[in-house]
Formats: structure tokens, sequence, C-alpha cells
């Protein structure tokens, strides 16, 4: 997609051979006379870069450089001054200017200059997106899981990566679908590129189209610039498609076309715009069914599915819950936290409708609201510890010795166990040793130990 690029002249020759040049190295040139005019193309079209004369007549660019800076802080200006104004440009550079050429200049100045405003842009918005996901609580690399469901999950994961092809990832809400497609996406040629996530569920049916092809302007009501759709931002990245299975039927003919041909038309447009995208998309449907049913287009399907990647419920991935509850304590600042073994084995008993989602929600409250640094059965919800989940848990064996509460020897206690073997046994002293299971020297060691003699014997 070229780059926009707004020039503003008073000279009429000056304007047409800069446009020219400009045009000639590959950039959508927008040209105006005057600042005023200027402003209004501006709002119209969002350019990435302004050209501006510093002498104009009404307002000059001084004038024009803080009302850009107004309406987007982050669009580069380029100064064009006479060789006399350089103090003046400098100035202009203390408000935000990026940089200044005085007249007279050469084609290849001009284009120099220009492709470094536009390099330091592409850099800032880099530093800015990496910026945003570190400080994200949640690392949307990880997907956490030891099950064999899972390795599954990341081998294929470890395959596509890195290929153009479309992959489809089916699974119930909560399952973490969106995570494995950053992970693809993370892992690919494309990480250093833009990841740009849509769900189609959410969205009005009659915005959907905009949101994802973008419109121009006077498209529809309401419509008052020209408008850059998902596929355009994902331009050279990934496109992450979610609950694509509730895409309205008469869009996925348009979107089936975005995929073969590489190419989207905005709405009310009339040229279309040539992208490089990788399409990952999922659902929670039964696609079978919206095949079956014809609410989903199978042409589409099999476009979308090039790989298909099932991520499991957690009630199937049960033996992952002690991992992720560990990852989950870190991740939410809680590291030195634990919960104890009744407490795993009820959350195993769980059914989780909500998937790994409604376990991180669980697991964030009781970090919150704990009274220790390990966290009892006592303290889970209700839902977690009733009926027949009770039931399935693990039973404590029933003491064998009520022990006083002040202490008992331990000694005392071997001394009373070996005489209780030996009479269950008659006094026999190898059955006595097979009912302990211990050998029949450690019997006699201990009978010689504590003094113990069958009652026939005198001390």
């Amino acid at each position: 997609m070229k780059h926009k690029i707004l020039l503003i002249d008073d000279d009429v020759s000056l304007r047409r051979v800069l446009e020219y040049n400009l045009q000639e190295a590959g950039y959508a040139v927008y040209t105006a006379s005057a600042a005023e005019e200027a402003l209004q193309t501006f709002d119209s079209i969002s350019p990435v870069l302004v050209i501006t004369d510093m002498k104009m007549p009404g307002m000059d660019g001084m004038e024009l450089l803080k009302a850009v800076k107004e309406r987007s802080p982050d669009t580069m200006v380029i100064m064009i001054t006479a060789f006399g104004s350089v103090d003046v440009a400098v100035e202009a550079m203390k408000a935000g200017a990026y940089d200044y050429i005085t007249k007279p200049f050469n084609r290849d100045e001009l284009r120099l200059t220009v492709a470094r405003a536009l390099q330091l842009r592409k850099l800032s918005e880099e530093n800015r997106r990496l910026k945003s996901e570190l400080s994200d609580k949640s690392d949307y690399r990880t997907v956490i899981g030891s099950s064999k469901g899972m390795e599954r999950v990341f081998e294929v994961v470890r395959k596509v990566a890195d290929t153009e092809v479309s992959v489809l990832i089916t699974g119930e809400s909560g399952t973490g679908k969106e995570l494995v497609a950053r992970s693809i996406h993370h892992h690919s040629s494309r990480s250093g590129s833009p990841f740009i996530a849509i769900n189609c569920a959410a969205i009005p049916r009659e915005l959907l189209e905009s949101e994802l092809f973008g419109h121009v302007k006077g498209a529809f009501t309401g419509a008052i610039k020209d408008k850059t759709g998902k596929f355009q931002q994902a331009d050279g990245g990934t496109l992450f498609l979610d609950e694509v299975g509730d895409l309205p039927f008469e869009l996925q003919p348009k979107l089936l076309r975005a995929l073969q041909e590489r190419e989207v038309e905005p709405v009310g447009g009339s040229k279309v715009e040539r992208l490089d995208v990788r399409v990952v998309a999922a659902t929670n449907l039964d696609i079978d069914k919206a095949l079956a049913d014809n609410t989903f287009r199978e042409d589409l399907y099999y476009r979308l599915a090039v790989i298909p990647i099932h991520l499991p419920p957690l009630r199937d991935r049960l033996e992952d819950i002690p991992l992720l509850i560990r990852y989950f304590c870190v991740k939410h600042g809680f590291g030195n936290v634990s919960f104890d073994r009744s407490s795993i084995a009820a959350l195993k008993a769980y059914r989780w409708p909500g998937n790994v989602r409604e376990l991180e929600n669980l697991v964030e409250r009781l970090l919150i609201m704990r009274g220790g640094d390990i966290i009892t059965y006592e303290e889970l919800p209700d839902k977690i510890c009733s009926g027949d989940i009770q039931r399935s848990l693990p039973t404590k064996p029933t003491s064998l010795f009520k022990l006083p509460q002040d202490g008992y020897s331990l000694e005392q206690l071997e001394r009373e166990v070996v005489i209780e073997a030996l009479e269950r046994n008659g006094w026999n002293q190898t059955a006595a040793a097979k009912f302990l299971r211990i050998p029949r020297h450690t019997v006699l060691y201990r009978m010689e130990k504590y003094g113990i003699l069958p009652p026939d014997k005198p001390a």
C-alpha cells in the first residue's frame, strides 16, 4: 500500500515538479496551494507525511505545522525554506518538524529526506507496538500444557508457523484460540509486522464489511473520510479472524476473494488494493453442522482450513491444571503462593465449562482473597466443592491411633505395636513379622530392645 504524502506550496511549477518526483518514487501524492486547503485534505486522507513551504499567503508553514501536530502528533512534517530562513526552519524542528530542505534542492535530496522520515515513523510505530505488548499483563506468546492433546497442538504450530498457509483453529470458548494464533505469528517470519485481530461476532453486520476491508469517503451515511480496514492494517503481517463462523453469509464471498486473490476493494471504492496478509481464523461453532445447514460456504471453509488445529477443552486435559495454576500464580505476581493437594484434586474434578479462561479468573480471585501462602480446599467456591465433586476427592485414611494433644513417645508407640502384633499371632515371632511386614530378626531386635517377653516367660 502506497504511503500518502500531502504537499503544500503556492508555487505551481515547483509543486508540480515535486509531485512528479514523489509519484515516480512510488508515493501517493496529494497537493494543495494553501494551508487552509491543505488542512481540509489532511482530514480526509490522513497522510503519513506532510511537506510544506515555510512562507505562504494566509496561514504560514509554522502555523500549519502546529495545526497538523494537534490533529496527529505522529504525522511527519518536512519544511521547505529559502536559504536565508534556516533559523526559522530550526525553530520549526523544535516545534515538531522532522527536518527541512532549503531551496534550491535536487530530486535525490528530496527523496532521501522523505525516505528517512518514513523509516523513522516505521521504527517509532514498531517501538510503540513492542512496548504495548511488553506492558500487557498477559504473555500472549505463552500457551501452557503438557498433556498429549496440547503436545499435538504444539507440534502442528511448530510445523506451520513459518509458512504462508491459512490456519483454522477450532475449540470451545476460553480454550486459548487467540493465544495459539499469536504463537503462530510470533514464530513466523512475519513476527516483526502487525498482528491484527477482529472478532467477527462482536461487530454489527452492517459495519463488519467496512471494518474488514475499509471504506472510502461518502460510501455511506457517516463515512466522512476514508477508513483503513483490518486487512490493510495487517499488510505484511497476520490477520486473526476470531469467531469466523459467525461471518454473515453474504459477506463470505468477498472474504473468499480476498484470500484467493490477495486483494481487497474498500466499501464504495472502485480500485482494488494488493495486500500481503496471512490469515489465521478461529471458531467455536460446529463447522460440520454449519456446512450441512448451508450457513457457511464450503469453498471458504477449505480455503481457511488448509491446516486445521483443534484445541481440547480443559476437562479433557485435567493433568495440565497444576501447571496452569503455577503459571497463573507467577503471572499475577503471587509466585510464592501454592495450592494444597485437596484443592488441586477438587479443581481437577470440576467440569470447567469456561475452560482455561474460567480457571484463570478463579485463580486470580483466590490469590486476592487468600488467607495465607497456601490455598486450601476450604477456600474454594461452593460450585467447586459441591455434590459429586466432593465424593470424587481422595478420602483421608482413618488414623489407627488417637494421639494425645500434648504428644507421645515414638518408642513407646513402637513397643505397643510390636506387643499387639505378637499377641494377635499367639506370640509366634515369624507370624508377627509377616503381620508387620518386616523381617523376623527385626522383631527379635525390637523384643530385646524393649524387654518384651512372652507371658509364659518370667522377666
